[in-house]
Protein backbone atom coordinates (compact mmCIF):
# COMPACT_ATOMS: atom_id res chain seq x y z
CA UNK A 1 0.00 0.00 0.00
CA UNK A 2 1.41 3.26 -0.86
CA UNK A 3 1.64 5.85 1.93
CA UNK A 4 1.03 9.56 1.21
CA UNK A 5 2.80 12.39 2.88
CA UNK A 6 0.63 15.76 2.85
CA UNK A 7 2.11 18.58 1.20
CA UNK A 8 0.88 19.87 -2.19
CA UNK A 9 -2.45 21.99 -0.62
CA UNK A 10 -2.16 25.68 0.01
CA UNK A 11 -0.57 26.35 3.74
CA UNK A 12 -3.16 27.38 6.32
CA UNK A 13 -4.67 30.29 7.29
CA UNK A 14 -2.40 30.74 10.32
CA UNK A 15 0.55 30.27 7.95
CA UNK A 16 -0.53 32.77 5.39
CA UNK A 17 -1.00 35.29 8.90
CA UNK A 18 2.66 34.09 9.47
CA UNK A 19 3.37 36.97 5.89
CA UNK A 20 5.53 33.94 4.72
CA UNK A 21 6.94 32.34 7.31
CA UNK A 22 6.40 28.90 5.76
CA UNK A 23 8.07 25.88 6.33
CA UNK A 24 9.75 24.28 3.49
CA UNK A 25 8.42 20.93 5.21
CA UNK A 26 4.87 22.36 4.81
CA UNK A 27 5.42 22.76 1.21
CA UNK A 28 6.54 19.50 -0.20
CA UNK A 29 4.66 18.01 -2.89
CA UNK A 30 3.00 14.41 -1.90
CA UNK A 31 6.18 12.12 -0.99
CA UNK A 32 5.62 8.37 -1.92
CA UNK A 33 6.97 5.00 -0.32
CA UNK A 34 10.57 3.94 -2.28
CA UNK A 35 11.74 8.16 -2.97
CA UNK A 36 8.92 8.70 -5.27
CA UNK A 37 7.51 12.01 -5.74
CA UNK A 38 4.37 12.58 -7.12
CA UNK A 39 4.22 15.59 -9.19
CA UNK A 40 0.40 17.23 -9.68
CA UNK A 41 1.49 19.81 -12.56
CA UNK A 42 -0.65 17.82 -14.71
CA UNK A 43 -3.34 15.86 -15.04
CA UNK A 44 -0.89 12.62 -15.45
CA UNK A 45 0.25 12.30 -12.17
CA UNK A 46 3.83 11.28 -12.47
CA UNK A 47 4.92 9.17 -9.50
CA UNK A 48 9.24 10.38 -10.18
CA UNK A 49 12.25 8.31 -8.62
CA UNK A 50 14.88 10.24 -6.81
CA UNK A 51 16.88 11.69 -9.77
CA UNK A 52 14.81 11.03 -12.50
CA UNK A 53 12.60 13.61 -14.95
CA UNK A 54 8.49 13.40 -15.43
CA UNK A 55 7.16 12.83 -18.76
CA UNK A 56 6.95 16.15 -19.82
CA UNK A 57 10.90 16.66 -19.26
CA UNK A 58 9.87 19.60 -16.74
CA UNK A 59 10.13 18.58 -13.49
CA UNK A 60 12.44 15.93 -11.37
CA UNK A 61 12.86 14.78 -8.23
CA UNK A 62 15.83 15.65 -6.62
CA UNK A 63 15.92 13.75 -3.41
CA UNK A 64 12.62 14.01 -2.36
CA UNK A 65 11.80 17.63 -3.57
CA UNK A 66 9.83 17.86 -6.84
CA UNK A 67 11.91 20.70 -8.87
CA UNK A 68 11.28 22.38 -11.79
CA UNK A 69 14.12 22.09 -14.13
CA UNK A 70 14.06 24.95 -16.63
CA UNK A 71 15.19 28.62 -15.34
CA UNK A 72 12.36 31.22 -15.28
CA UNK A 73 12.82 33.42 -18.09
CA UNK A 74 12.79 37.30 -16.39
CA UNK A 75 12.55 40.28 -19.58
CA UNK A 76 15.59 42.89 -18.55
CA UNK A 77 15.27 45.91 -20.53
CA UNK A 78 18.47 47.68 -22.13
CA UNK A 79 19.96 43.98 -21.61
CA UNK A 80 22.40 43.22 -24.88
CA UNK A 81 22.64 40.00 -24.02
CA UNK A 82 19.47 37.59 -25.49
CA UNK A 83 20.38 35.20 -22.73
CA UNK A 84 22.10 35.03 -19.25
CA UNK A 85 21.63 32.67 -16.38
CA UNK A 86 21.84 33.48 -12.92
CA UNK A 87 22.17 30.75 -9.85
CA UNK A 88 19.36 31.41 -7.23
CA UNK A 89 20.25 31.25 -3.47
CA UNK A 90 20.15 28.64 -1.14
CA UNK A 91 16.46 28.88 0.20
CA UNK A 92 15.60 27.10 3.53
CA UNK A 93 12.73 27.84 4.60
CA UNK A 94 11.09 30.97 3.83
CA UNK A 95 11.09 34.36 5.71
CA UNK A 96 9.87 37.29 4.55
CA UNK A 97 9.21 40.28 5.88
CA UNK A 98 6.68 42.90 5.49
CA UNK A 99 9.03 44.91 3.59
CA UNK A 100 9.78 42.11 1.40
CA UNK A 101 5.80 42.28 0.40
CA UNK A 102 6.18 45.89 -0.55
CA UNK A 103 6.61 46.89 -4.52
CA UNK A 104 10.14 47.34 -5.78
CA UNK A 105 10.91 49.69 -8.23
CA UNK A 106 11.29 46.93 -11.18
CA UNK A 107 11.34 49.53 -14.16
CA UNK A 108 13.16 47.24 -16.74
CA UNK A 109 12.40 44.09 -15.44
CA UNK A 110 9.71 41.42 -15.62
CA UNK A 111 8.83 37.87 -14.60
CA UNK A 112 7.57 36.24 -17.37
CA UNK A 113 5.82 32.35 -17.23
CA UNK A 114 8.41 30.62 -18.57
CA UNK A 115 9.89 27.92 -16.41
CA UNK A 116 7.72 29.82 -13.46
CA UNK A 117 6.36 26.18 -13.01
CA UNK A 118 2.06 25.90 -12.30
CA UNK A 119 -0.12 25.30 -9.35
CA UNK A 120 -2.48 23.11 -11.70
CA UNK A 121 -5.06 22.25 -10.74
CA UNK A 122 -5.14 25.96 -9.46
CA UNK A 123 -7.39 25.88 -6.04
CA UNK A 124 -3.70 27.11 -5.18
CA UNK A 125 -2.41 30.53 -6.02
CA UNK A 126 -0.33 30.85 -9.18
CA UNK A 127 3.43 30.31 -8.53
CA UNK A 128 4.46 34.39 -8.38
CA UNK A 129 2.41 37.02 -7.78
CA UNK A 130 4.64 39.87 -8.08
CA UNK A 131 4.34 43.21 -6.68
CA UNK A 132 6.28 45.72 -8.97
CA UNK A 133 5.96 49.94 -9.43
CA UNK A 134 5.35 51.39 -13.01
CA UNK A 135 5.26 55.16 -13.38
CA UNK A 136 5.02 55.45 -9.76
CA UNK A 137 1.66 53.17 -10.01
CA UNK A 138 1.44 50.16 -7.32
CA UNK A 139 1.29 46.89 -9.70
CA UNK A 140 0.69 43.06 -9.10
CA UNK A 141 1.63 40.94 -11.99
CA UNK A 142 0.45 36.96 -11.64
CA UNK A 143 2.38 34.59 -13.39
CA UNK A 144 2.17 31.32 -14.68
CA UNK A 145 2.13 28.11 -16.67
CA UNK A 146 -1.10 27.81 -18.67
CA UNK A 147 -1.73 23.97 -19.60
CA UNK A 148 -3.80 24.35 -22.93
CA UNK A 149 -5.52 21.75 -24.47
CA UNK A 150 -8.28 24.38 -26.17
CA UNK A 151 -5.50 25.85 -28.26
CA UNK A 152 -4.44 26.39 -32.11
CA UNK A 153 -1.75 28.49 -33.97
CA UNK A 154 -3.02 30.45 -37.40
CA UNK A 155 -0.21 30.32 -39.36
CA UNK A 156 -0.23 32.90 -42.08
CA UNK A 157 2.03 32.06 -45.61
CA UNK A 158 3.34 34.92 -47.56
CA UNK A 159 2.79 33.58 -50.98
CA UNK A 160 0.85 33.36 -53.78
CA UNK A 161 1.57 29.79 -54.83
CA UNK A 162 -0.91 27.25 -54.53
CA UNK A 163 -0.97 25.38 -51.35
CA UNK A 164 -4.41 23.46 -51.43
CA UNK A 165 -7.68 23.55 -51.98
CA UNK A 166 -10.17 25.73 -48.27
CA UNK A 167 -10.99 23.34 -46.06
CA UNK A 168 -8.45 20.54 -46.97
CA UNK A 169 -6.81 18.56 -44.43
CA UNK A 170 -3.07 19.42 -43.42
CA UNK A 171 -0.95 16.64 -42.35
CA UNK A 172 2.21 15.89 -40.28
CA UNK A 173 3.82 12.41 -40.72
CA UNK A 174 1.07 11.28 -42.16
CA UNK A 175 -2.03 12.47 -39.92
CA UNK A 176 -3.81 15.03 -40.00
CA UNK A 177 -3.27 17.94 -37.91
CA UNK A 178 -5.50 20.86 -39.23
CA UNK A 179 -6.80 22.35 -42.39
CA UNK A 180 -6.25 25.06 -44.76
CA UNK A 181 -8.71 28.53 -44.35
CA UNK A 182 -9.56 31.80 -46.31
CA UNK A 183 -6.60 32.68 -48.20
CA UNK A 184 -6.21 36.72 -47.25
CA UNK A 185 -4.58 39.20 -49.42
CA UNK A 186 -1.01 37.74 -50.70
CA UNK A 187 -1.24 35.03 -47.59
CA UNK A 188 -2.17 31.72 -47.27
CA UNK A 189 -3.99 30.60 -44.29
CA UNK A 190 -3.59 27.44 -42.52
CA UNK A 191 -5.44 26.85 -39.35
CA UNK A 192 -3.31 24.16 -37.06
CA UNK A 193 -3.79 22.26 -33.72
CA UNK A 194 -6.75 22.07 -31.86
CA UNK A 195 -8.82 20.28 -29.20
CA UNK A 196 -10.02 17.80 -31.36
CA UNK A 197 -6.71 16.67 -33.09
CA UNK A 198 -5.02 16.74 -29.88
CA UNK A 199 -7.39 14.90 -27.75
CA UNK A 200 -10.69 14.02 -30.16
CA UNK A 201 -8.47 11.64 -32.24
CA UNK A 202 -6.04 8.57 -31.50
CA UNK A 203 -2.82 9.12 -29.76
CA UNK A 204 -0.85 9.02 -32.46
CA UNK A 205 -2.75 12.06 -33.98
CA UNK A 206 -2.76 13.48 -30.47
CA UNK A 207 0.99 12.97 -30.03
CA UNK A 208 2.18 14.23 -33.57
CA UNK A 209 -0.07 17.67 -33.01
CA UNK A 210 1.21 18.43 -30.14
CA UNK A 211 4.98 18.08 -31.50
CA UNK A 212 3.97 19.80 -34.43
CA UNK A 213 2.63 22.24 -32.39
CA UNK A 214 5.13 22.85 -29.60
CA UNK A 215 7.82 22.58 -32.94
CA UNK A 216 6.53 25.58 -34.45
CA UNK A 217 6.04 27.93 -31.72
CA UNK A 218 9.70 27.19 -30.30
CA UNK A 219 10.27 28.39 -33.54
CA UNK A 220 11.68 25.13 -34.96
CA UNK A 221 10.90 23.86 -39.01
CA UNK A 222 8.22 21.40 -39.34
CA UNK A 223 7.02 20.38 -42.81
CA UNK A 224 3.43 19.56 -43.43
CA UNK A 225 1.39 18.09 -46.68
CA UNK A 226 -1.88 19.36 -47.95
CA UNK A 227 -4.21 16.96 -49.20
CA UNK A 228 -4.72 17.56 -52.94
CA UNK A 229 -1.87 20.44 -52.96
CA UNK A 230 1.48 21.47 -52.15
CA UNK A 231 4.56 20.11 -49.78
CA UNK A 232 5.68 23.19 -47.21
CA UNK A 233 8.37 23.83 -44.81
CA UNK A 234 7.01 25.92 -42.61
CA UNK A 235 9.34 28.24 -39.77
CA UNK A 236 8.11 31.14 -38.53
CA UNK A 237 10.25 34.44 -39.67
CA UNK A 238 11.47 32.05 -42.30
CA UNK A 239 10.33 32.07 -45.70
CA UNK A 240 7.87 29.14 -46.66
CA UNK A 241 9.68 26.52 -49.05
CA UNK A 242 6.74 24.94 -51.32
CA UNK A 243 7.58 21.46 -52.98
CA UNK A 244 11.43 21.68 -52.30
CA UNK A 245 11.41 26.03 -53.42
CA UNK A 246 12.09 28.87 -51.52
CA UNK A 247 9.83 31.18 -51.72
CA UNK A 248 10.87 35.13 -52.04
CA UNK A 249 8.55 37.69 -52.78
CA UNK A 250 4.91 38.64 -51.01
CA UNK A 251 2.98 39.82 -53.93
CA UNK A 252 2.75 43.75 -54.60
CA UNK A 253 -1.35 43.24 -54.85
CA UNK A 254 -3.43 41.73 -57.37
CA UNK A 255 -3.41 42.20 -60.96
CA UNK A 256 -5.24 45.10 -61.02
CA UNK A 257 -3.85 47.02 -58.19
CA UNK A 258 -0.78 46.17 -59.99
CA UNK A 259 -1.91 48.11 -62.78
CA UNK A 260 -3.14 50.93 -60.77
CA UNK A 261 -0.06 51.37 -59.06
CA UNK A 262 2.61 51.46 -62.14
CA UNK A 263 0.12 52.20 -64.90
CA UNK A 264 2.00 55.82 -65.03
CA UNK A 265 5.49 54.53 -65.46
CA UNK A 266 4.38 52.21 -68.20
CA UNK A 267 2.89 54.14 -70.42
CA UNK A 268 4.80 55.37 -74.03
CA UNK A 269 6.76 52.19 -73.09
CA UNK A 270 3.90 49.68 -73.94
CA UNK A 271 1.02 49.35 -75.40
CA UNK A 272 -0.63 46.91 -73.51
CA UNK A 273 0.30 45.06 -70.77
CA UNK A 274 -1.37 42.48 -68.80
CA UNK A 275 -0.43 41.32 -64.99
CA UNK A 276 -1.36 37.73 -64.55
CA UNK A 277 -2.93 36.56 -61.13
CA UNK A 278 -4.92 33.50 -59.89
CA UNK A 279 -7.21 36.18 -58.23
CA UNK A 280 -7.84 39.54 -60.66
CA UNK A 281 -5.58 39.49 -63.61
CA UNK A 282 -5.28 43.50 -65.08
CA UNK A 283 -5.32 44.22 -68.20
CA UNK A 284 -4.06 48.05 -68.43
CA UNK A 285 -5.72 49.55 -71.73
CA UNK A 286 -9.45 48.17 -70.47
CA UNK A 287 -8.61 48.99 -66.97
CA UNK A 288 -9.61 52.22 -65.63
CA UNK A 289 -5.95 53.38 -65.32
CA UNK A 290 -5.25 52.83 -68.87
CA UNK A 291 -8.61 54.89 -69.69
CA UNK A 292 -7.79 57.60 -67.34
CA UNK A 293 -4.17 57.79 -69.44
CA UNK A 294 -6.07 57.79 -72.74
CA UNK A 295 -4.76 54.83 -73.85
CA UNK A 296 -5.41 53.10 -77.22
CA UNK A 297 -7.57 50.10 -77.10
CA UNK A 298 -5.37 47.42 -78.39
CA UNK A 299 -7.80 44.51 -79.31
CA UNK A 300 -6.47 42.07 -76.57
CA UNK A 301 -8.70 39.54 -75.91
CA UNK A 302 -8.53 37.53 -72.61
CA UNK A 303 -9.62 33.38 -71.26
CA UNK A 304 -11.42 34.18 -68.21
CA UNK A 305 -14.86 35.43 -66.68
CA UNK A 306 -14.41 39.39 -66.96
CA UNK A 307 -15.06 41.15 -64.06
CA UNK A 308 -15.35 44.90 -64.66
CA UNK A 309 -13.68 47.10 -67.33
CA UNK A 310 -9.91 45.69 -67.11
CA UNK A 311 -10.01 42.78 -64.10
CA UNK A 312 -10.54 39.14 -64.94
CA UNK A 313 -11.19 36.43 -62.69
CA UNK A 314 -10.99 32.71 -63.69
CA UNK A 315 -8.12 33.36 -66.32
CA UNK A 316 -6.82 29.80 -64.98
CA UNK A 317 -6.73 27.45 -62.45
CA UNK A 318 -4.59 27.83 -59.01
CA UNK A 319 -1.33 26.41 -58.84
CA UNK A 320 2.65 27.36 -58.52
CA UNK A 321 2.95 28.86 -61.68
CA UNK A 322 2.60 32.37 -62.70
CA UNK A 323 1.07 34.85 -60.13
CA UNK A 324 -0.31 31.86 -58.69
CA UNK A 325 -1.80 29.75 -61.40
CA UNK A 326 -1.03 26.73 -62.80
CA UNK A 327 0.37 28.31 -66.40
CA UNK A 328 4.04 28.36 -67.14
CA UNK A 329 3.33 30.02 -70.63
CA UNK A 330 1.50 33.22 -70.31
CA UNK A 331 0.21 33.20 -73.49
CA UNK A 332 -2.21 30.41 -72.27
CA UNK A 333 -4.57 32.97 -71.12
CA UNK A 334 -4.86 35.09 -74.49
CA UNK A 335 -7.74 34.05 -77.18
CA UNK A 336 -6.99 35.67 -80.86
CA UNK A 337 -6.35 39.12 -80.81
CA UNK A 338 -9.29 41.62 -82.56
CA UNK A 339 -7.23 42.24 -85.56
CA UNK A 340 -9.97 45.19 -86.32
CA UNK A 341 -8.72 46.96 -83.60
CA UNK A 342 -4.41 44.84 -83.00
CA UNK A 343 -1.38 46.14 -85.07
CA UNK A 344 1.64 45.34 -86.32
CA UNK A 345 4.72 46.00 -84.00
CA UNK A 346 2.20 46.47 -81.01
CA UNK A 347 4.97 45.93 -77.84
CA UNK A 348 3.04 43.72 -74.85
CA UNK A 349 4.55 43.43 -71.39
CA UNK A 350 3.20 40.47 -69.75
CA UNK A 351 4.26 39.85 -65.60
CA UNK A 352 3.49 38.34 -62.58
CA UNK A 353 2.28 39.78 -59.12
CA UNK A 354 5.52 39.77 -57.81
CA UNK A 355 7.57 40.18 -61.10
CA UNK A 356 9.71 37.34 -60.87
CA UNK A 357 8.03 35.98 -64.07
CA UNK A 358 7.56 38.37 -67.20
CA UNK A 359 8.26 38.67 -70.54
CA UNK A 360 7.97 40.89 -73.78
CA UNK A 361 6.82 40.39 -77.24
CA UNK A 362 5.86 42.07 -79.92
CA UNK A 363 3.16 41.14 -82.64
CA UNK A 364 3.90 40.26 -85.60
CA UNK A 365 2.11 40.57 -89.19
CA UNK A 366 -0.70 37.94 -88.48
CA UNK A 367 -1.21 39.34 -84.73
CA UNK A 368 1.00 36.69 -83.40
CA UNK A 369 3.33 38.10 -80.15
CA UNK A 370 6.83 36.94 -80.95
CA UNK A 371 9.60 37.13 -77.94
CA UNK A 372 11.72 39.87 -78.07
CA UNK A 373 14.22 41.77 -75.48
CA UNK A 374 13.00 43.77 -72.99
CA UNK A 375 14.10 47.06 -73.38
CA UNK A 376 15.71 48.41 -70.11
CA UNK A 377 13.39 51.21 -69.65
CA UNK A 378 10.47 48.60 -69.03
CA UNK A 379 12.59 46.35 -67.22
CA UNK A 380 13.37 48.99 -64.73
CA UNK A 381 9.80 49.16 -63.83
CA UNK A 382 9.33 45.21 -63.95
CA UNK A 383 12.47 44.94 -61.24
CA UNK A 384 10.05 47.76 -59.57
CA UNK A 385 7.27 45.38 -58.63
CA UNK A 386 9.72 43.34 -57.25
CA UNK A 387 10.93 46.26 -55.01
CA UNK A 388 7.83 46.59 -53.96
CA UNK A 389 7.30 43.13 -53.04
CA UNK A 390 7.73 42.16 -49.15
CA UNK A 391 9.77 39.54 -48.53
CA UNK A 392 7.84 36.24 -48.15
CA UNK A 393 7.40 34.68 -44.57
CA UNK A 394 5.90 32.26 -42.40
CA UNK A 395 3.73 33.93 -39.51
CA UNK A 396 2.88 31.49 -36.34
CA UNK A 397 0.34 33.23 -34.05
CA UNK A 398 -0.72 31.25 -31.00
CA UNK A 399 -4.51 30.91 -30.11
CA UNK A 400 -5.67 29.70 -26.55
CA UNK A 401 -8.35 29.59 -24.30
CA UNK A 402 -7.21 30.84 -20.45
CA UNK A 403 -10.38 29.14 -19.19
CA UNK A 404 -10.65 26.49 -16.39
CA UNK A 405 -9.08 26.32 -12.99
CA UNK A 406 -6.10 28.55 -14.40
CA UNK A 407 -7.91 31.33 -13.44
CA UNK A 408 -8.53 30.83 -9.82
CA UNK A 409 -4.98 30.96 -9.65
CA UNK A 410 -5.50 34.45 -10.14
CA UNK A 411 -8.64 35.41 -7.97
CA UNK A 412 -10.89 33.41 -5.80
CA UNK A 413 -13.79 34.56 -7.85
CA UNK A 414 -12.76 33.86 -11.67
CA UNK A 415 -15.64 35.65 -13.81
CA UNK A 416 -14.23 38.63 -12.00
CA UNK A 417 -11.02 38.47 -13.65
CA UNK A 418 -12.50 37.90 -17.29
CA UNK A 419 -14.69 41.18 -16.66
CA UNK A 420 -11.59 43.24 -15.76
CA UNK A 421 -9.93 41.87 -18.95
CA UNK A 422 -12.65 43.34 -20.86
CA UNK A 423 -12.53 46.51 -19.18
CA UNK A 424 -8.95 46.58 -20.16
CA UNK A 425 -7.91 47.08 -16.48
CA UNK A 426 -5.31 43.56 -17.26
CA UNK A 427 -2.68 43.50 -19.56
CA UNK A 428 -2.66 40.05 -20.45
CA UNK A 429 1.22 38.80 -21.76
CA UNK A 430 2.69 35.81 -22.74
CA UNK A 431 5.87 35.28 -21.57
CA UNK A 432 5.99 39.45 -21.72
CA UNK A 433 4.85 39.93 -25.42
CA UNK A 434 1.73 41.50 -26.28
CA UNK A 435 -1.22 39.87 -27.06
CA UNK A 436 -4.74 39.70 -28.19
CA UNK A 437 -7.89 39.35 -26.50
CA UNK A 438 -10.94 37.72 -28.64
CA UNK A 439 -14.05 39.99 -27.79
CA UNK A 440 -16.90 37.69 -26.59
CA UNK A 441 -17.03 35.43 -23.59
CA UNK A 442 -14.32 34.09 -21.84
CA UNK A 443 -10.41 34.49 -21.86
CA UNK A 444 -9.09 33.66 -25.72
CA UNK A 445 -5.63 35.08 -26.36
CA UNK A 446 -3.87 35.19 -29.44
CA UNK A 447 -0.49 35.73 -29.77
CA UNK A 448 2.67 36.24 -32.32
CA UNK A 449 5.52 33.21 -31.32
CA UNK A 450 7.94 35.19 -33.08
CA UNK A 451 7.90 37.94 -30.04
CA UNK A 452 8.37 35.92 -27.52
CA UNK A 453 11.93 34.37 -25.92
CA UNK A 454 12.61 31.35 -27.31
CA UNK A 455 11.62 28.14 -25.95
CA UNK A 456 8.26 29.51 -24.88
CA UNK A 457 6.34 26.54 -25.17
CA UNK A 458 6.34 23.28 -23.34
CA UNK A 459 3.96 19.97 -23.92
CA UNK A 460 2.55 18.04 -21.14
CA UNK A 461 1.87 14.57 -22.95
CA UNK A 462 -2.15 14.62 -21.90
CA UNK A 463 -1.63 15.82 -24.81
CA UNK A 464 -1.29 19.91 -24.43
CA UNK A 465 1.09 22.38 -24.72
CA UNK A 466 2.57 24.58 -21.86
CA UNK A 467 2.24 28.24 -22.56
CA UNK A 468 3.13 31.32 -20.16
CA UNK A 469 0.82 33.87 -19.31
CA UNK A 470 0.98 36.70 -17.48
CA UNK A 471 -1.86 38.83 -15.51
CA UNK A 472 -0.97 43.12 -14.87
CA UNK A 473 -2.74 45.31 -13.38
CA UNK A 474 -2.86 48.00 -10.42
CA UNK A 475 -2.79 46.63 -7.25
CA UNK A 476 -5.77 48.37 -6.23
CA UNK A 477 -7.57 46.62 -8.83
CA UNK A 478 -6.05 43.25 -7.75
CA UNK A 479 -7.43 43.71 -4.69
CA UNK A 480 -10.95 44.38 -6.03
CA UNK A 481 -11.65 41.35 -7.84
CA UNK A 482 -10.72 39.18 -4.75
CA UNK A 483 -6.59 38.62 -6.25
CA UNK A 484 -4.91 36.31 -3.30
CA UNK A 485 -3.49 39.08 -1.58
CA UNK A 486 -1.94 36.96 1.06
CA UNK A 487 0.46 35.50 -1.65
CA UNK A 488 1.73 39.23 -3.04
CA UNK A 489 5.16 38.86 -3.00
CA UNK A 490 8.03 41.88 -4.18
CA UNK A 491 9.89 41.24 -7.09
CA UNK A 492 13.34 41.26 -5.12
CA UNK A 493 11.58 38.26 -3.17
CA UNK A 494 9.69 36.41 -6.15
CA UNK A 495 13.77 36.64 -7.42
CA UNK A 496 15.64 35.91 -4.50
CA UNK A 497 12.75 32.45 -3.93
CA UNK A 498 11.23 31.55 -6.86
CA UNK A 499 7.62 29.98 -6.42
CA UNK A 500 5.69 30.45 -3.22
CA UNK A 501 5.33 26.76 -2.91
CA UNK A 502 9.12 26.10 -3.09
CA UNK A 503 8.42 22.78 -4.62
CA UNK A 504 8.76 23.05 -8.52
CA UNK A 505 10.82 26.39 -8.50
CA UNK A 506 13.27 26.61 -10.71
CA UNK A 507 17.18 26.71 -9.22
CA UNK A 508 18.06 29.43 -12.15
CA UNK A 509 16.94 32.49 -13.34
CA UNK A 510 17.40 33.21 -17.13
CA UNK A 511 17.81 36.97 -18.35
CA UNK A 512 16.50 37.64 -21.46
CA UNK A 513 16.37 40.70 -23.56
CA UNK A 514 12.53 41.42 -24.85
CA UNK A 515 12.91 39.63 -28.42
CA UNK A 516 10.61 42.47 -30.07
CA UNK A 517 11.91 45.76 -30.10
CA UNK A 518 8.69 47.48 -30.36
CA UNK A 519 6.78 45.38 -28.28
CA UNK A 520 5.02 47.70 -25.49
CA UNK A 521 6.80 46.93 -22.13
CA UNK A 522 4.31 44.82 -20.17
CA UNK A 523 4.52 47.20 -17.32
CA UNK A 524 3.68 49.71 -19.35
CA UNK A 525 0.39 49.16 -20.75
CA UNK A 526 -1.27 52.55 -22.12
CA UNK A 527 -5.39 51.70 -21.10
CA UNK A 528 -4.21 50.70 -17.25
CA UNK A 529 -1.83 53.61 -16.77
CA UNK A 530 -3.71 55.95 -18.96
Amino acid sequence: MTTHIKGDGLPSSDDVNLQWGMERSALRNEQMIGDKVECNACPVLCQISDGRVGACDRYANRKGILIRIDPVVVLRQGSTCASEISDLSERGSLSVSVEDKQPSDSQGMFVTGIGSSTTYPDYKPAPFIVASQSRGVDMVTVVTEGIFSYCSLKVKIDTDRYLGPEQAAVRCNGEVVGHVTTAEYGSQMLSLGGVHHLTGGTKKEGRVTMNMMQDLCNLHPVEVSIDGGANVVLQAGQPPIVNGITEQRMRVGCGSAAIGIFAQQWLGLCDEVVVVDDHITGVLSEHQAGRCLNMQPSGIRIKGRKSTPGRYFQVANPGTGWGGTDIQDPLAILDPWDSAVAWSGLRLLMTSTTGEHSAWYVLDDQLQPQIAEMPASVRRVVDRIGENCEPSMVSVLFLGGAGGSLRAGVTDNPVQLTHAIKRALVNVTCGGAPSYVWPGGGITIMVDVMRMPPGSFGTVPTPAIVAPIEFTMRLSDYETLGGHMGYVRSLDNSLKYGAWHNDGAPKQIRWVAPPASDSPWPLDNPPMLG
